[in-house]
């Protein structure tokens, strides 16, 4: 056959085959719609982005079958508008743009094979394998083009959405933590969180010097991480506050009121943690717990712990300290004299005399809990006394206080070493 009446008989082969898919356009967009529903895992059990899936594929379907038909220009399509909506649809859920691009490409991949089944039938192999080379090349610039269209669309609407968001949830968020009454399902449908529940205040920050947004990125992690090592079965609730910064909370149902939070391998990561509280008021108690922790760990600088909870006594003890560092290191060098010397040797002492106070007094339980031989324990004990220059019970309470300031606070009220 001349090349050119092949390639009028493809084209003509081709037009049969647009004809007849725009004829079974609802079975074949039943087809599609169901191996895409149970392929692209992001989708399942969100009924309403399936439906809109449906609505997506019959539209590109027709809008395919146009093109094969009537020979129109891929160049000048626009995306059908059910696909666009379900792009944004997707945006607006969080569902990763590969689910998008996916389902196009599987979707090309459906028509292609009910196409060569089609031309499969015919008894000119030369003219269906022509029209299979059309059919192949249309479909694939089609795709081509709209699925630009599409992620870009997908991408603006992530932006915009994600900032409308972020506006209606800070300020949903400042409300609660000035304990404004508030319309509880409301404010849950805005967090995108559950208030009626316990849960636990965070406040996470990276001492790194990586990008903003790596650095961020981190932070969420560590978080996810948290809720995950807590046993949450719902969402954190993640809010950055600036490049280094970040809020969170996480969700510990109604039965439970506890949590351990271990320290993220990374030096450069830091948490503070307030106590489980409950409701919308616990959600703001439990922020502002955190918050106060924070306050300890940063009055600690190098020598904090990674990890600072509210829970601890001694913790809630020195964020009050913390409050007025200077007052607080005239209480510690009063109470402590030359006990209060950043020095390694003044530390140890330190320790020691702490944890004998907390043993009430009792060498052999402070020995065992110091993994040191009694009489080390009794000689570091003595030895405290002598530099503090008082004996024990000589202004007990102010000792008890600066010990825990010197724990906590470290350099912050320690006096320096002399030369």
């Amino acid at each position: 056959m001349a090349t050119d009446t092949l390639q009028e008989a493809a084209v003509a082969r081709v037009t049969a085959i647009a004809t007849l898919m725009g004829g079974g356009l609802p079975d074949l967009t039943g087809v599609l719609h169901k191996v895409l529903a149970e392929t692209i895992e992001e989708l399942q059990g969100d009924q309403l982005i399936v439906e809109l899936l449906g609505a997506s594929i019959e539209s590109n379907l027709e809008t395919v079958a146009h093109i094969l038909r009537y020979g129109i220009d891929v160049g000048t399509v626009s995306t059908p508008s059910a696909a666009e909506e379900y792009a944004r649809r997707l945006a607006q859920r969080g569902v990763a743009p590969i689910a998008l691009v996916r389902a196009y490409r599987l979707g090309q991949q459906l028509v292609l094979d009910w196409a060569f089944d089609e031309l499969a039938k015919d008894t000119d192999q030369s003219v269906a394998l022509a029209a299979g080379r059309i059919m192949v090349d249309t479909t694939f610039r089609y795709i081509d083009r709209i699925s630009e269209q599409v992620v870009s669309a997908y991408e603006s609407e992530r932006v915009q959405w994600l900032a409308n968001r972020n506006t209606v949830r800070r300020a949903m968020i400042e409300e609660l933590l000035r304990g404004d009454p508030v319309d509880l399902a409301v404010a849950e449908g805005a967090l995108g969180y559950r208030l009626r529940q316990n849960h636990v205040g965070v406040v996470l920050w990276c001492t790194s010097k990586s990008s903003a947004d790596e650095d961020l990125r981190q932070l969420e992690r560590l978080l996810q991480q948290a809720a995950a090592a807590a046993g949450c079965s719902g969402q954190p609730l993640f809010v950055p506050r600036d490049r280094t910064t970040a809020w969170g909370w996480i969700p510990l149902g109604r039965g439970r009121a506890d949590i351990a939070v271990e320290a993220d391998p990374d030096p450069n990561h830091w948490i503070a943690i307030g106590s489980p509280a409950a409701g919308a008021d616990g959600f703001r108690v439990t922020h502002l717990e955190a918050l106060r922790a924070r306050q300890v760990a940063l009055a600690g600088r190098d020598r904090a712990d990674r990890v600072t909870a509210f829970t601890d006594p001694q913790v809630r003890a020195a964020a009050m300290l913390a409050a007025d560092l200077e007052g607080t290191r005239r209480l510690v060098r009063n109470a402590l004299g030359s006990l209060a010397a950043d020095t390694e040797t003044a530390a140890r002492l330190r320790e020691t005399l702490q944890v004998f106070l907390a043993e009430k007094g009792s060498y052999l339980a402070t020995a065992e809990r110091v993994h040191l031989h009694k009489n080390t324990v009794k000689y570091r004990v003595d030895k405290a006394l002598e530099e503090r220059g008082r004996s024990l019970d000589d202004e007990r309470l102010e000792l008890e206080l600066a010990l825990v300031a010197c724990r906590w606070l470290a350099g912050s009220v320690l006096s320096p070493a002399a030369p």
